[in-house]
Order: structure tokens, then C-alpha cells, then sequence
């Protein structure tokens, strides 16, 4: 019996007209759709992006991907989540998982794509590409992310703010992807460079409850949800 296919669809950021059309027909075409389940019994934002295009007839899994630092723990995920998939993939149904933002931009997927190729490796796996985090903020605030020989940097959750201190030295733009945490630092930081007004904060970028911060002056402290994202434009003054 032939093997499926596990396909990696982006689904964007929340807005589920971000889907790309290849993306949304091999959704509709596929009768498992899998996705990180929920946190506290809700639905996972995937999930929930999706949902408009799906069907009753699809079959939903959803794996459970924690939120943890601990290595092993996440193996362990991982393992059990591509041991699930494989149960369809391997009675010759493609299985389409479906991730927020890009399958390729820090995502899950990428580790259980890895994980199930290591135990299985004649798995087919195809990634679709779509709009990731940075992208959808920009849009949102109406700016470019870059222009002309900008430098663009990206730095994920921060745990060594020298980091950041030293990518400030010499990129253009700043991105900081999932900053709630280290938000109040973040902002001493460029306060003492005098970036607050070129800092802007997205909030849930292209969701019905986005929420946007321009300019961080007087904003010393914000409770951010999960998924904030701040951008500085560090040497651009003409927006």
C-alpha cells in the first residue's frame, strides 16, 4: 500500500483568508487535518483558523505539543505526535498539519516533520509556505519591514538581552518575535537608546482582537498576551 503524504500548510497568523490557495485546496483534500491542540481545554489557534474551510467529514487530531525548554520532554512529544500521524499515514491517507503563521518559521512542525522522517524515512513529507508573524505585523501598521540595503535581524524569545543589545549596534530593523516576557527589559534597553518612538508593538497581528502599540514612550509596562510582537525600526526616521 502506498505511504501518504504529510503536508506542512501555513495558515497564517489568524486571519483564514491568509491561506494560500494551494494551502486551502490540499486542506479540503485531505480527511485528516492535524494541528497543536489547545492549551486549557480551547481550541488551538490553528484550529481555530481553519475551521471556516473544513468540513464535518474531515477527521481533526490534535497533538499535543508542550510548552517546555526540557529536551526530553519535547522529544517525547514529538515522538508520540509523529506516532499518531503515522497511524494514517501509513494506511496510504495524507494527513495535512496546519500551523500558524509559516511551517517553516520557528514551527512545530518543523520538529515533528524531522522526528517522523527519522523513525519512518520513506515518509513523503511537503511543506506550503505562507505569512509569517513579521510579515502580517508590517502589514498591519501600514509600514514596509524593509526598504532598499536594510538589515533585517530576527531574534526569537529572548533569554540573553546582550543579544539584543548587540544586534542594535548594526541592524537596520529589529524583530522580536513572542516579547510578553521580557517586555519591561526590552524597553530599558531602548529607552536608553532612544528607540521607543521607532518601536511599535503588534498584538494577535490580523486576529479581531489585534491590538497596536505605536511608539513604546510611555508605555514602561504593557501585559502582553503570548503571541507580541515588537519591531524597531532602528536607523529608518522617514516613517
Amino acid at each position: 500500500m502506498k505511504i501518504g503524504t504529510l503536508y506542512g500548510i501555513s495558515v497564517g497568523t489568524g486571519d483564514p483568508e491568509l491561506i494560500t490557495v494551494k494551502g486551502l485546496k490540499i486542506l479540503q483534500a485531505s480527511k485528516v487535518v492535524a494541528f497543536p491542540a489547545g492549551i486549557k481545554g480551547k481550541l488551538g489557534i490553528a484550529q481555530q483558523i481553519v475551521a471556516p474551510w473544513m468540513s464535518q467529514l474531515q477527521r481533526q487530531l490534535a497533538l499535543t505539543f508542550p510548552y517546555v525548554q526540557e529536551q526530553e520532554i519535547l522529544e517525547a512529544a514529538w515522538k508520540n505526535a509523529a506516532v499518531q500521524v503515522w497511524q494514517y499515514l501509513q494506511q496510504g491517507e495524507d494527513v495535512a498539519f496546519v500551523c500558524e503563521g509559516d511551517v517553516s518559521f520557528y514551527s512545530t512542525f518543523s520538529y515533528l516533520a524531522q522526528t517522523l522522517q527519522k523513525i519512518h524515512p520513506e515518509v513523503l513529507v511537503q511543506s506550503i509556505p505562507g505569512v509569517c508573524s513579521p510579515m502580517a505585523a508590517s502589514s498591519m501598521l501600514g509600514l514596509p519591514l524593509t526598504v532598499g540595503a536594510e538589515k533585517l535581524v530576527v531574534l526569537p524569545a529572548i533569554y540573553q538581552l546582550k543579544e539584543l543589545e548587540a544586534v542594535l549596534d548594526w541592524a537596520d530593523v529589529v524583530v522580536l518575535m513572542k516579547v510578553a516576557s521580557v517586555y519591561e527589559q526590552v524597553w530599558q534597553i531602548l529607552n536608553q537608546r532612544n528607540l521607543l518612538e521607532r518601536s511599535r508593538v503588534v498584538e494577535r497581528a490580523t486576529l479581531p482582537e489585534m491590538v497596536i502599540y505605536n511608539g513604546l514612550r510611555d508605555r514602561p509596562s504593557l501585559q502582553l498576551p503570548y503571541f507580541s510582537i515588537l519591531i524597531v525600526q532602528v536607523t529608518r526616521s522617514n516613517y
